[in-house]
């Protein structure tokens, strides 16, 4: 029998390498913290409409238990054909173009794992979801941060992209509307940036998990534009807008041969996503739009509230246009992003999560999930504001 030597020497070289998600270690130091008030998980606080779980349950009572096919109900991915051409102007064939996954998080790790060679270059924009580069760095990707900056609201640019292209590029990786940033990309804004993806051949897997959570305009899925669906495969799922987190339910679409090499590690790995999950986000497709819309409405009031505490008591924030984060810079206060996070967490009773575990760019910022009551926003922009007129030298 093996005995564990407390030195993993087991384990790969691969998996001592990747660190500890920053995000669940504020968690899990919130999870102690008595009266603290949490900003730093994004997730909603809403419950999964009503709807949604009775045809979950009634499925269950039905003895719906069993597998579907690998690719997930055939039913859920002519819905989500409808609904990707319906709102953001994409057409995908629901048998050859799509399938449904554990979360957009599996569906990440399984456009990565298709795609990439050891050696290949993954092109991030910085700051971004911290999921990426372990993922990447598992496969035998080599992570190349591509800079975003806040004086350009942190959106990707195609000169920032050319400088950081070389031969090995293969995967450009992008997540927008943004997590931590809230940053939204336009047309006019991903015009140039394809025109760099054309020319160099680039694979894009475009994360737009947060698709339907934008403020002011709609969002703009890389795949409509020119030249893009066939390099590009698009991850989403349920998870955010339709408050279905615990569910884990989400698709991948894209060009049949990408799908297919997906699908084929997705019947090794996971079988299928599980039945009542997919049964309940056909539900949320077919009749949870007017939950989603509410709880969109909620999120705008949140997030102009939220934003403007935050500049008024001195922390300067941008206005994110999309997903439910703020990203304020901390530069005023002298402390670094981990320093200032771990210090409001123990004195003010507020959990953030620092910028920089979001990539070099999120150095200076901290991220800060306004998917949370009003009442709780306005009591912890309080608590913010004592904490740093009592750390910031006039």
């Amino acid at each position: 029998m093996l005995r564990d030597e407390g030195n993993g020497r087991f384990l790969s070289s691969r998996v001592r390498d990747i660190r500890p998600s920053g995000i669940r270690a504020f968690f899990d130091l919130n999870e102690a913290g008595g009266d603290t008030i949490s900003l730093g998980i994004g997730e909603p606080d809403f419950v999964t409409p009503e709807r949604v779980r009775e045809a979950c349950i009634q499925a269950l009572r039905e003895g719906q238990t069993k597998y579907t096919s690998n690719a997930g109900l055939m039913e859920l991915r002519e819905e989500i054909s409808a609904y990707m051409s319906g709102s953001f102007a994409v057409s995908y064939d629901p048998v050859r173009e799509i399938f449904v996954t554990m979360g957009s998080s599996e569906a990440v790790d399984l456009a990565l794992r298709a795609v990439i060679d050891p050696g290949d270059e993954v092109l991030i924009p910085a700051p971004s979801y911290i999921a990426y580069e372990p993922i990447t760095h598992l496969h035998g990707g080599v992570i190349v941060e591509v800079p975003e900056t806040a004086e350009g609201r942190f959106k990707l640019t195609a000169e920032a992209l050319q400088a950081v292209i070389t031969p090995r590029s293969k995967v450009l990786m992008i997540n927008y509307p943004c997590n931590p940033t809230g940053a939204v990309m336009t047309e006019s804004d991903w015009l140039p940036v394809t025109e760099l993806i054309i020319r160099h051949n680039l694979v894009v897997i475009s994360d737009e998990v947060y698709a339907e959570l934008t403020y002011g305009r709609q969002h703009v899925s890389i795949a409509s534009l020119p030249g893009m669906k066939e390099r590009t495969i698009v991850v989403s799922g349920f998870s955010k807008a339709f408050a279905m987190t615990g569910w884990r339910v989400g698709y991948a679409c894209g060009p049949y041969e990408l799908i297919a090499g997906m699908l084929k590690i997705h019947q090794y790995t996971a079988m299928c996503a599980p039945t009542l999950a997919q049964i309940a986000a056909l539900e949320s497709l077919r009749y949870g739009m007017e939950a989603k819309d509410e709880m969109m409405a909620s999120y705008n009031e949140r997030r102009k509230l939220f934003v403007a505490g935050l500049n008024a008591i001195g922390l300067i924030c941008h206005e994110p246009e999309g997903a439910f984060y703020a990203f304020p810079s901390i530069a005023s206060t002298g402390f670094s992003s981990e320093q200032f996070a771990l210090r409001l967490l123990k004195e003010a009773k507020v959990a953030v999560v620092p910028g920089h575990v979001f990539g070099t760019g999120g150095e200076g910022f901290v991220r800060c999930s306004y998917a949370t009551s009003l009442v709780d926003l306005e009591r912890a922009l309080e608590r913010i504001g004592r904490f740093t007129q009592r750390t910031v030298p006039v």
